[in-house]
């Protein structure tokens, strides 16, 4: 197959980039679209023959020109950058598309999920009766390392504060799951057309874990005696409001607050099954990225 990557240089592209490191590339030709400020060398220092293509997702030319030629689009770059790609795609005559989204789809808020819903059903509008088949990956939160911009930030939040409220006690589940094993799981769709082609998969952690549990181990892996104690859901709700009010609107939290205490953990059944998708263990991956994160705090201490 000759595939198309777009997000080859972010945080879970150089994930799939490492497996193909590792493992090969299955006879498969890879070309890759970046942008003309990203840095490239783990790309051209990785001994595969990815051919890069410089140009924006923005560009209809950019993506007209790296589709040439291509039967599979694995689309890591995001969601919000779909739609362009996938209609690029299919006047290129590509077969099979692989788009990385979200399990923020299944939020029901409508500012977290409507405009996900909204981008994935135009999808599927404009692929009707094409024949092209669609492969839909929806990571859960994404975690990593120091940059991860997600777990990195609670570890931050354990390492400063002493005392740390939390909504309704932080006791809602959610499931976490670690780039690597993202990395992987891309590799094996790709690998498994027979049983991959058409279908959609949550692509989560080990096992749910409530938000108080999770803090609890990154207190542990810090050393930190940091005391939880809860907040109740009305008083943070009704302070959202009030800042929205006095602020004349130009401050609005409220939906935020109300995600915080949305369960956000989903299975991985399907991914099992059909291409043995199996994330790593995540007290592990956790206390791992909180050692990262010591380390990457006494660096910058360093410097």
């Amino acid at each position: 197959m000759q595939v198309l990557i777009t997000g080859l240089t972010g945080k879970t592209g150089r994930c799939f980039l490492s497996e193909l490191m590792q493992r090969g590339t299955q006879g498969n030709c890879f070309r890759a679209l970046v942008r003309s400020s990203s840095d490239t060398r783990a790309i051209e220092e990785s001994g595969l023959a990815i051919a890069l293509c410089r140009g924006d997702l923005d560009s209809a030319e950019d993506l007209k020109r790296a589709m040439q030629g291509v039967d599979t689009v694995l689309h890591i770059a995001g969601v919000h950058k779909s739609l362009p790609v996938v209609q690029a795609a299919l006047d290129a005559g590509a077969r099979w598309l692989i788009l990385v989204h979200t399990t923020g789809i299944y939020s029901k808020y409508k500012q977290a999920g409507e405009a996900y819903r909204q981008i994935e059903w135009q999808i599927e509008a404009m692929l009707e009766g094409t024949g092209v088949s669609l492969t839909l990956l929806r990571p859960t939160m994404i975690y990593g390392g120091p940059d991860d911009k997600n777990l990195s930030i609670f570890i931050r939040m354990v390492d400063r504060l002493r005392l740390f409220p939390l909504v309704s006690g932080g006791h809602f589940a959610l499931q976490p799951v670690h780039r690597k094993d993202l990395g992987r799981a891309y590799y094996d769709v790709l690998c498994h057309p027979e049983t991959t082609k058409g279908r959609n998969y949550d692509l989560s952690g080990a096992y749910p874990i409530d938000l108080i549990d999770l803090l609890r181990i990154i207190a542990d892996g810090l050393g930190k005696k940091t005391r939880f104690f809860s907040v109740p859901f009305f008083l943070a709700y009704g302070g959202a409001w009030l800042l929205y009010l006095l602020t004349l609107t130009r401050i609005d939290l409220r939906e935020k607050v109300q995600r915080l205490v949305e369960p956000r953990a989903y299975g991985h059944e399907a991914a099992a099954r059909d291409f043995g998708y199996q994330p790593m263990d995540f007290e592990a991956g956790l206390r791992q990225e909180v050692a990262e994160c010591q380390r990457a705090w006494e660096e910058e201490r360093r410097i």
